[in-house]
């Protein structure tokens, strides 16, 4: 008998496996394919809503979670994914100058956003008004960690890649049988498809839909993450990351030329060099209603589970979201309100 069945394969799905794995617990991780959110993803973690400036859910306490986290990862499959990289904010005006200040000053936020304007001036990028540091912040090679973790569950045979049916899963009291396979516990974390999940379709997953271009271009110059409306992501060798889209309609996984050109008009305001495009992606993000993670048991199931609604932060919030459901299923420890699937019981 295995201790668990994942059903994703996606951060979410990874992030529940690894904890389990540390915690010498055996499952079986059911999924697709590798295409997911996460597969599509720009991989930025950044403790802050840069738009509203702003703290979004237990930042500080996520932050200093996933760096360990990750590092432990990277040792154990001779792997680099975690880049630390600064991310500026590029100002538009004297008052999104003067909003930073003030939001510098307050004290929830003075530990992730530097107070001071920087000057710095990046060739092929137009920055009047200068930047603003938010600290904290880095990038996921998104790409790097599932092809190499997928691989180490291939290894381990604990990954089998195959559609999940519902209807051959059996719920006994103390155990679950799906298939050949009887399990303690089956944990549901494969994103948006949970819309089609019979056990947690009450949830309110409403899905944003996002794309990403991948460019090329060896004049701009750029070390840091610039977050200016949309982000750039430097990736070494004179490319880099532009996005994101934000599309609440269109619920599948289908690149759009509407997409590409809202990109490339915002990407032309704001860089003064030539670029050529390489991708361009696009992925639904398993987004709640209040923008929060999902976790916890079934209501009439104690052994059926979700992890779930990462939204676009599922790389800072996999990880500690996993650690807490494992802590809730194993040692009985509560889930925080705020992230409990019972939130939208009876909705």
């Amino acid at each position: 008998m295995k201790d668990y069945i994942i059903v994703g394969g996606g951060i979410a799905a990874i992030s529940l496996a690894e904890v389990l794995y540390r915690q010498g617990k055996t499952f079986m991780l059911f999924c697709q394919s590798m295409q997911n959110a996460t597969s599509v993803a720009g991989g930025i973690y950044n403790p802050v809503i840069v738009k509203r400036l702003s703290l979004p859910y237990n930042a500080l306490e996520h932050v200093k979670f996933i760096g360990p986290f990750y590092s432990e990862i990277e040792s154990r499959l001779t792997i680099k994914v975690d880049f630390p990289t600064p991310l500026l904010r590029r100002f538009a005006s004297v008052e999104e100058q003067n909003n930073w200040f003030e939001a510098a000053d307050k004290p929830e936020l003075s530990e992730f956003i530097s107070p001071k304007v920087l000057r710095t001036s990046y060739e092929g990028l137009d920055a009047p008004y200068g930047y603003g540091e938010v600290l904290h912040t880095g990038f996921i090679d998104t790409n790097q960690l599932l092809e190499s973790y997928h691989k180490w569950l291939q290894e381990i045979q604990a990954v089998a890649y195959e559609n999940f049916d519902y209807s051959h899963l059996n719920i006994n009291n103390n155990h679950v049988i799906y298939k050949e396979i009887e399990a303690k516990h089956v944990v549901f974390a494969e994103g948006f498809g949970i819309r089609n999940n019979p056990y947690f379709n009450f949830v309110p997953l409403e899905g944003t839909k996002g794309e990403l271009l991948t460019i090329h271009s060896p004049d701009l110059k750029l070390e840091s993450i610039v977050n200016a409306g949309i982000f750039i992501l430097p990736l070494g060798n004179d490319i880099y990351k532009v996005g994101a889209t934000y599309e609440w309609t269109d619920k599948t996984n289908n690149p759009t030329e509407a997409a590409r050109v809202e990109l490339e008009e915002k990407l032309q305001e704001i860089i003064t060099c030539d670029y050529d495009v390489v991708t361009h992606v696009a992925g639904v993000r398993p987004t709640t209603k209040d923008r929060k993670p999902v976790i916890g048991t079934h209501a009439e199931h104690s052994n059926i589970h979700i992890l779930n609604g990462l939204g676009t932060r599922g790389l800072m919030l996999g990880p500690p979201m996993a650690q807490q459901l494992y802590d809730y299923i194993e040692n009985g420890t509560a889930i925080e309100r705020a992230v409990d699937v019972n939130r939208f019981a009876g909705n």
